[in-house]
C-alpha cells in the first residue's frame, strides 16, 4: 500500500462519514482483498449516499478503483440496494466508462439492516466474519459512499470540510443539504423551513440507531442526518425509556418468546448471541456469564426492540449496559477457535425496510428530500476536537488567528489514532476550547 496514499487520507482528516467516525487512514493499513463500498444505508429516512452515488458517480468509481490499486485488492464492490435504480446505472456507466473490470456493483434487498458491515460482508462476499473478527479478518475493508468521496476530494487536495446531511421528519421542507463542519443544528433545521410541530425532538442520524440531540449542537463529521420527531412518537418514548423502567417491564412481561434473538442479525449470522437470555439474567437477578459475554456481539441495531418484541423491551438497553460493565471492569472477550456459521433459517427472518418503517409509525415522513440549491448564510461555526473514534485533535491556532477554509487548526500528533480539523469557512477564530470556533459573516 501506498504510503503517500495513506499519509494523503490521515493529512485529509477522513473518517467514516457514519457510525462512530473510524479514522480511514488505519482502517487502509491492512492488505484486503476486497473493498466494499457501503451503500445500502438501511436507516429509514435518510437519502444522503444513495443520492450521492447519482450525483458523484464518476468520483465514486475513481476513487475506488485507486484504492482497489494501491492496496492490491483484487475487486472493489459496490453494496447498494436494487431499489436504487438511478444509482445503479450511474455507477453502471462510471465503471463502464473507466473500463476498469475490478470494479463491480452488487445489488441488496430491501431490508434492516443492510448496511451492518458483518452483515454487508456476507451479503456481498458469502465470507462469514466470524464472532468478535472485524471485516478485515476474511480480507474485506468497508468504507462509507460519502467517506469514499472524501478520498476522492482528498486526492485532489481538498480535506473535510463540509458534510452532506439529510433534514427530514416534521419539517416543511425535506431536503438533503451539503453544510460547513461545525455548523449549529438549528441553523440546518432552518434550511429545511423549520419544524412543522412545536413539541418536537431531534434525532442525530436515523431513527433505529441516531441518538437524541439538541438545536445548539453541532453538525460533525459523523451526522448523517438531522431528524424531526413528535415528542410523543413512538421511536422518542422508547428511546426516553429509562432503563429502571425496561428491567420492571422485563421481569413483568418478558415470555421468552425467543423473537428478540430470532430475528437479531448477528445471531441469524451464527454468532453466540441470545438477547433473550440477556433479559432473562437482569430480569430475575441471576447471572449468566455467557449472556454477559454474549452482549459484547450486540451491534445495537435496534431489531430486538423496535420490530421483534411484542412488548416493546429492550434487549439493546440490557447489551449496552452490559457491555458498559465489561468495559468498566477492563474483562478481556475472546470467541477464538468458535466457528459459526449462518443460521439455516436466516433467509425467512429479515426484516423489509418497508414494514419497519410501518411499525415505528414513520411511513407519513417517508417522503423524498431533494437536494437543497440555494445559498444560505452562515456567521459561525463550532468545531469539536473529538469528531471520532480515537484522541481529540490538538489546535494549532489561537483566538484572533485569521483562518481559510481548509486550512488545518487541529491536528493528530504522529502514530496517535485520530483524524485533523480543517477550518470550514473563511474566518476568525473567535475561541479555542473542547472546540474552535471560527466567526463569519457572509454567505456560502
Amino acid at each position: 500500500m501506498s504510503g503517500t496514499l495513506l499519509e494523503t487520507i490521515k493529512s485529509a482528516g477522513i473518517v467514516g462519514a457514519g457510525g462512530a467516525g473510524f479514522p480511514t487512514w488505519m482502517k487502509l493499513k491492512g492488505s484486503p482483498e476486497t473493498i466494499i463500498v457501503n451503500g445500502a444505508e438501511c436507516e429509514p429516512l435518510l437519502r444522503v449516499d444513495q443520492m450521492l452515488m447519482v450525483k458523484y458517480a464518476q468520483e465514486l468509481t475513481a476513487a475506488l478503483a485507486a484504492i482497489v490499486e494501491f492496496t492490491g485488492a483484487k475487486t472493489g464492490i459496490f453494496g447498494l440496494k436494487k431499489k436504487y435504480s438511478q444509482a445503479i446505472a450511474q455507477l453502471e456507466s462510471a465503471i463502464n466508462a473507466l473500463q476498469n473490470s475490478n470494479l463491480k456493483i452488487c445489488l441488496l434487498d430491501d431490508i434492516y439492516p443492510a448496511g451492518d458491515e458483518q452483515v454487508l460482508v456476507y451479503t456481498v462476499t458469502g465470507k462469514h466474519v466470524q464472532p468478535g473478527q472485524i471485516p478485515l479478518s476474511v480480507g474485506a475493508v468497508v468504507i462509507n459512499v460519502e467517506t469514499l468521496l472524501n478520498i476522492y476530494r482528498a486526492l485532489q487536495n481538498k480535506p473535510v470540510t463540509h458534510k452532506f446531511v439529510t433534514v427530514a421528519g416534521a419539517v416543511h421542507k425535506p431536503c438533503t443539504v451539503k453544510v460547513p463542519l461545525g455548523m449549529v443544528i438549528s441553523e440546518l433545521l432552518k434550511i429545511a423551513g423549520g419544524p412543522t410541530i412545536d413539541n418536537f425532538v431531534l434525532i442525530n442520524g436515523g431513527p433505529c440507531m441516531g441518538k437524541q440531540t439538541q438545536p445548539g449542537e453541532v453538525v460533525t463529521k459523523t451526522t448523517k442526518g438531522i431528524l424531526v420527531l413528535p415528542e410523543d412518537h413512538p421511536v422518542i418514548i422508547g428511546q426516553r425509556r429509562s432503563f429502571s423502567v425496561n428491567l420492571k417491564r422485563a421481569l413483568s412481561v418478558c415470555s421468552q418468546c425467543q423473537r428478540c434473538s430470532e430475528l437479531c442479525p448477528r445471531h441469524l449470522l451464527g454468532h453466540p448471541i441470545r438477547p433473550h437470555m440477556a433479559m432473562r439474567m437482569v430480569a430475575y437477578d441471576k447471572p449468566d456469564l455467557s449472556a454477559v459475554k454474549e452482549a459484547m456481539l450486540c451491534c445495537e441495531c435496534g431489531a430486538c426492540d423496535l420490530y421483534a418484541c411484542p412488548f416493546e423491551l429492550s434487549p439493546r438497553q440490557v447489551n449496552r449496559m452490559l457491555k458498559e460493565q465489561i468495559r468498566k471492569a477492563g474483562l478481556k472477550i475472546s470467541w477464538v477457535g468458535q466457528d459459526c456459521q449462518p443460521h439455516p433459517a436466516r433467509s425467512y427472518r429479515l426484516i423489509p425496510i418497508k414494514r419497519l418503517i410501518n411499525r415505528l409509525g414513520l411511513h407519513d415522513y417517508d417522503v423524498p428530500a431533494p437536494w437543497y440549491t440555494e445559498t444560505f448564510s452562515i456567521n459561525e461555526v463550532k468545531l469539536p476536537l473529538l469528531q471520532h473514534i480515537g484522541s481529540p485533535a490538538e489546535p494549532i491556532v489561537k483566538a484572533g488567528d485569521a483562518v481559510k477554509t481548509g486550512q488545518v487548526v487541529a491536528e493528530v500528533p504522529a502514530n496517535v489514532l485520530g483524524a485533523n480539523i480543517h477550518a470550514s469557512i473563511d474566518g476568525v477564530i473567535t475561541a479555542v476550547d473542547r472546540e474552535i470556533t471560527i466567526g463569519k459573516t457572509g454567505g456560502i
